[in-house]
C-alpha cells in the first residue's frame, strides 16, 4: 500500500510539472536556421522558409510558408529590407501577434552589426537599393559570430526555462567558431588584395573581411540582368583592371558570370552564399570552409 501511496504522489508530482514544447523557429534563410540550430539544438524546432537555390529577395508568399508563420514562436531573418517583397505579406496572413514587426518574435540578424554602404539618398534609378544598407551580412563569419549571442539572448528571453541551455551553447559556438575563424582567414592569406570582379554587387562583407578587391559588379545596377553591351562595357573594363576570377552566388544564373570568365579568360567561381548553396556547404561552418576553398582555388587556375 505505501508504495502505491508513493507511486501515485510521483505520478502528480510529474502531471504538476509543465511540459515546455520546443521553440517554433521560422528561419527565412538558410545561414539562420544553421544558426539556430548551433544556439538552440533540441530546445527549438526550425523550419527554413528558403533554400540555398533560391533568391532570397524574390520569393513567393506560398501558402505552405503562412501556415509554418502561423505557428512561429520567432522569425529569425536577416532584415535591412532582404525579405521586403514577400515576408511582410506572409506575417500579415500568418495573423500571428508573437511574430509582428517590434514584438520579441521578431529577430533581424542585421539590427546587431554595422552595415556597410548606406544611402545617402533613395532613387529607385539605382537599382535595387536597400535603404538601411547591404544586408548581406551572412557573406563574413565574424559578423554571424556578432549576432548569436543577440539571438541566444533572444531564444532566454522567449522560453526562459531553456535560457541557460541557450547562453551555454552559444558560448561553445562562439569558442569554436572563434577558432575556425581565424583558421579560415590564415588560410584565406594570398586572397588580400586581389582584384575581382562580381556577378552581384553582394559580397562587400566578405571582401571587407579578407581583403579583396572588387574591380567591377556584373550588373549595370543592382539587380538589373546585364545587357550584351553592358557585358561587352565590363570586358573593357577588365582589359584595363583585370580581374583574377569572376565570382557569383549558386542561385543566381550562370550565364553572364561564365560569358564573362570565357572572353576574360578567368576563372568563374560559384560560390554558396549561404548553408546548403553547395554540396559542400552543410552547415555553417563548412559554409565558410567551401567560401574559402573554393576562392583559393581560383587562384591556382
Amino acid at each position: 500500500m505505501r508504495n502505491l501511496w508513493i507511486g501515485a504522489a510521483l505520478l502528480a508530482a510529474f502531471a504538476a510539472t509543465p511540459a515546455y514544447a520546443n521553440l517554433n523557429v521560422f528561419a527565412c534563410e538558410p545561414e539562420w536556421g544553421a544558426l539556430s540550430s548551433e544556439v538552440g539544438g533540441d530546445k527549438v524546432s526550425i523550419y527554413t522558409a528558403t533554400t540555398g537555390a533560391q533568391d532570397p529577395h524574390q520569393i513567393q508568399a506560398r501558402p505552405s510558408l503562412i501556415a509554418k508563420a502561423r505557428t512561429a514562436d520567432i522569425t529569425v531573418c536577416e532584415g535591412a529590407e532582404l525579405e521586403i517583397g514577400w515576408l511582410p505579406m506572409i506575417i500579415q496572413q500568418a495573423n500571428n501577434a508573437k511574430i509582428q514587426p517590434g514584438q520579441p518574435g521578431s529577430f533581424e540578424g542585421t539590427r546587431y552589426v554595422r552595415l556597410l554602404e548606406q544611402p545617402t539618398s533613395l532613387d529607385r534609378a539605382q537599382g535595387d537599393i536597400h535603404a538601411a544598407g547591404n544586408p548581406h551580412i551572412q557573406t563574413d563569419p565574424r559578423m554571424m559570430l556578432t549576432v548569436s549571442k543577440a539571438l541566444a539572448q533572444r531564444f532566454a528571453q522567449l522560453d526562459p526555462p531553456n535560457a541557460a541551455t541557450y547562453n551555454a551553447r552559444e558560448a561553445d559556438f562562439a569558442k569554436r567558431f572563434t577558432a575556425a575563424i581565424a583558421k579560415w582567414t590564415a588560410e584565406a592569406a594570398p586572397l588580400k588584395g586581389q582584384p575581382i570582379a562580381v556577378q552581384h554587387h553582394a559580397w562587400i562583407y566578405m571582401e571587407n573581411w579578407l581583403g579583396l578587391h572588387e574591380v567591377v559588379p556584373l550588373e549595370p545596377k543592382p539587380g538589373v540582368p546585364p545587357s550584351s553591351g553592358y557585358l561587352a562595357e565590363v570586358l573593357q573594363k577588365l582589359q584595363q583592371q583585370p580581374a583574377k576570377f569572376v565570382i557569383r552566388a549558386a542561385y543566381e544564373d550562370d550565364r553572364p558570370s561564365t560569358f564573362i570568365g570565357e572572353k576574360a579568360s578567368i576563372p568563374a567561381i560559384v560560390l554558396p552564399f549561404t548553408v546548403g548553396g553547395t554540396e559542400g556547404a552543410k552547415d555553417i561552418f563548412s559554409l565558410y570552409e567551401d567560401t574559402i576553398h573554393r576562392l583559393l582555388g581560383g587562384l591556382k587556375k
